[in-house]
C-alpha cells in the first residue's frame, strides 16, 4: 500500500515528507525495531519502559521506508508527526488490514470479574447457534478450535486488526473480544469497530494504574463511547443494572441499552434462583417470554455472568432453546472454580480471583457448599495496587478456617514487602505467612482433613509465576495435583 494513502485518515500536524509520500510503498507496519524488514512503516510507541523514538536508527538499519512519531526524531526517511502514536497505529492498522472489524459482528467485554466466563459462555451460545467464532481474552486467543497463547488481556493494535484480518480471511463472522481498562485507556481497541459491548461490574482493581475509582470507570466507559465512531448499523450495549457504576456506562453510550440484573429494573432478569454445589438453575425473564436455564457453574456472581450473556443472544435473535442448549453443555471456564481432583477425601479449587470482591465472590460460593472447614491460599501481585493487600488478606481471614498467605507474581517487588502489605494488621492463629507458593500449596492439602475445601486463588489459569521480569513455569492445578498424589501415596504405604 502506498504510503499516503495509508495516512490519508491520521491527524498530522507536522510531516517533512510530503513530496516523497507517493513514491513509498509500503509492505507492513511494525512498533518493534527488531522486528522491521524492508519497506516496513515504523511507529514510535512510548512504552512504560521502552520509548520507540529512541530506536529510530535501528527502524532505520533494518529497512524502514518511513517513520511515524509523536516526538522530533533524527532520521534521513520521511517522518510524519502526530500527537498520538498509539492512536495513530490502531488507525494505520485498521486501514493497512482493510478495516476488517467493519465486516465482522463483534462483541467487546469490560469490567473487573466475570469477563472471561461471559465470553466463554457467549462463545458456546454463539457456537450453538452455528456462528464461526473467535475468542480474544485474558485465557488465550481462539480462532475456531485453534488456541494461542496472549500476554495481554487486550493486545495492542497492530496485533489487533492483524489478527482480526486473519480471522475473517479463515472465515470467522462473530468475535467475542474482552476489552481491559488498560487497552481502553491506551487506546489498543481504538478503530474497532464493536458492534455490542458489555459491561459486567466494577471494583477496586488497577488502582496502581488509575487515579482512583472514578478514573477506572472512566476508563471502562471508554468502550461504550466507542461505539458511536460508527453510525451505519443498530448496536446496542448491555450493562449489569445492579452495578453502581451502571449509569457510568449507559451514559457513555450514543446507543440503547439493556440493563439485565436481578432486580425489578432489569430487562433481562433472573427469578427463582436454586444454586447447587454443582449446579445452578433459575429463570429468566425477557419483554417477550419467560424460560428455565441450567448450567454446571456455580455462584450467585456467575448468574450475572449467565445473564450478561443470555442478554446478548437476546440481541441477536437467538432463540431460548439454542441459549438453553448451550447452556447446559458448557463445562466451566478453566481456571474459574476449577477443580483438582485425583479421588482424595477433601476439594482442591483453582480459581483466578485477584480481586476483594471476586475473592469473596468465590469464598461466600464455597461457604454455601463446603462440609467442614475452607482453606484458602491466596496473595497478591507485585508492582500493582498496593491498597487492595489488606483487603484481600480480610476477605480470606472472614470467610475461611485457616488463611495461608503467600506470593503471586512478585514481579519486580520482594514478595516479603508484599505480604506485609497483607498481613500487617492481621492478629490470632487462623493465618500463616508461607513466601514459597509451592509450600503454601504443600502446607494446604498436607494439613486438608476429610470434607475440607482448599481454595487457591490469584492464578487460575496461568501456567507462569512472573520474578524479576522473568516468567517461570508455574501452574496451581499441576502442582495441587503433585501434592494431592504425594500424600494418597504415603497414606497408602503406611
Amino acid at each position: 500500500m502506498h504510503l499516503h494513502e495509508l495516512v490519508e485518515s491520521l491527524n498530522i500536524y507536522k510531516t517533512d515528507a510530503d513530496e516523497r509520500l507517493e513514491n513509498v510503498d509500503v509492505k507492513n507496519i511494525e512498533m518493534d525495531s527488531r522486528k522491521v524488514e524492508n519497506n516496513s512503516l515504523f511507529v514510535c510507541i512510548k512504552g512504560t519502559q521502552v520509548d520507540g523514538h529512541q530506536f529510530v536508527k535501528d527502524a532505520e538499519e533494518n529497512g524502514a521506508c518511513a517513520i511515524v512519531a509523536e516526538d522530533t526524531v533524527d532520521t534521513t526517511l520521511p517522518v510524519i508527526y502526530v500527537p498520538s502514536t498509539v492512536k495513530a497505529l490502531a488507525v494505520l492498522a485498521d486501514r493497512f488490514y482493510g478495516t476488517p472489524s467493519k465486516s465482522l459482528n463483534i462483541v467487546g467485554i469490560t469490567g473487573t470479574n466475570g469477563k472471561t466466563t461471559t465470553t466463554y459462555l457467549l462463545d458456546g451460545i454463539f457456537k450453538e447457534n452455528n456462528q464461526n467464532t473467535a475468542i480474544i481474552g485474558t485465557i488465550d486467543m481462539k480462532i475456531g478450535d485453534k488456541t494461542y497463547p496472549l500476554n495481554n488481556t487486550t493486545p495492542d493494535s497492530l496485533f489487533l486488526h492483524k489478527h482480526l484480518h486473519l480471522m475473517k480471511e479463515q472465515g470467522v463472522d462473530t468475535v467475542i473480544m474482552e476489552a481491559s481498562s488498560h487497552a481502553l485507556h491506551q487506546g489498543r481497541v481504538h478503530g474497532v469497530q464493536f458492534d455490542t459491548v458489555v459491561f459486567t461490574n466494577l471494583t477496586q482493581d488497577h488502582l496502581d494504574y488509575h487515579l482512583n475509582m472514578n478514573d477506572y470507570a472512566y476508563a471502562k466507559s471508554l468502550l461504550f463511547a466507542q461505539l458511536g465512531n460508527d453510525y451505519t448499523q443498530n448496536k446496542i450495549a448491555v450493562i449489569n443494572a445492579d452495578d453502581h457504576y451502571s449509569e457510568v456506562m449507559s451514559k457513555a453510550s450514543p446507543f440503547p441499552f439493556i440493563p439485565y440484573g436481578l432486580t425489578d429494573d432489569a430487562y433481562i432478569k433472573a427469578k427463582n434462583l436454586d444454586l447447587q454445589a454443582d449446579s445452578t438453575s433459575f429463570e429468566v425473564l425477557t419483554p417477550n417470554e419467560q424460560f428455565k436455564v441450567e448450567s454446571r457453574l456455580t455462584g450467585k456472581f456467575n448468574i450475572y455472568n449467565i445473564l450478561a450473556a443470555i442478554s446478548v443472544a437476546y440481541q441477536y435473535r437467538i432463540s431460548s432453546e439454542i441459549i438453553q442448549k448451550a447452556l447446559r453443555n458448557i463445562n466451566g471456564v478453566p481456571g474459574r472454580l476449577e477443580n483438582v481432583d485425583v479421588g482424595q477425601p477433601y476439594s482442591v479449587i483453582v480459581d483466578y480471583a485477584h480481586t476483594p470482591d471476586s475473592l469473596e465472590n468465590v469464598l461466600q460460593t464455597l461457604n454455601e457448599i463446603k462440609e467442614n472447614r475452607i482453606i484458602t491460599v491466596v496473595g497478591c501481585g507485585g508492582d500493582r495496587d498496593r491498597s487492595k493487600r489488606p483487603k484481600m488478606a480480610d476477605a480470606s481471614i472472614k470467610y475461611s478456617q485457616l488463611s495461608l498467605f503467600t506470593s503471586d507474581n512478585p514481579r519486580t517487588e520482594d514478595p516479603k514487602h508484599i505480604l506485609k502489605d497483607m498481613t500487617g494488621h492481621l492478629k490470632g492463629d487462623e493465618f500463616k505467612v508461607i513466601i514459597d507458593r509451592k509450600e503454601a500449596i504443600k502446607e494446604a492439602i498436607w494439613t486438608a482433613k476429610e470434607g475440607d475445601i482448599i481454595l487457591i486463588a490469584g492464578k487460575g489459569h496461568e501456567t507462569y509465576q512472573e520474578v524479576n521480569g522473568a516468567r517461570h513455569h508455574f501452574d496451581d492445578r499441576e502442582i495441587a495435583k503433585t501434592y494431592i498424589e504425594e500424600r494418597m501415596k504415603e497414606s497408602q504405604s503406611t
